[in-house]
């Protein structure tokens, strides 16, 4: 199944970790670092052209090369300008 977080973009809902408000996540400092690093990276997508309201971290499985290796986790920041309670309800 898969959850349309605006913008036309689609992610599936297994690969949610979490929904989160900007104006209550972004007061403390943790998160901040932790967004700024994320963008450091180059995992933060924005889906959408006005202020982002909310921001959904999903984590997939990466293919591994070789069959010895386990499967990376690669994780993804979408910060959308729908609200998380709107996001949360798509999600149910």
């Amino acid at each position: 199944m898969y959850i349309n977080i605006g913008a036309n973009k689609l992610i599936r809902k297994k690969n949610i970790v979490g929904i989160f408000d900007l104006d209550t996540s972004s007061h403390e400092k943790d998160t901040r670092d932790f967004l700024k690093k994320s963008e450091k990276k180059g995992i933060v997508k924005v889906c959408g052209n006005d202020l982002p309201k909310s921001f959904v971290l999903t984590s997939e499985k990466e293919d591994g090369l070789k069959k010895e290796k386990p499967a990376r986790k690669k994780n993804t920041i979408y910060f959308t300008t729908l609200s998380s309670s709107s996001l949360a309800g798509r999600n149910k």
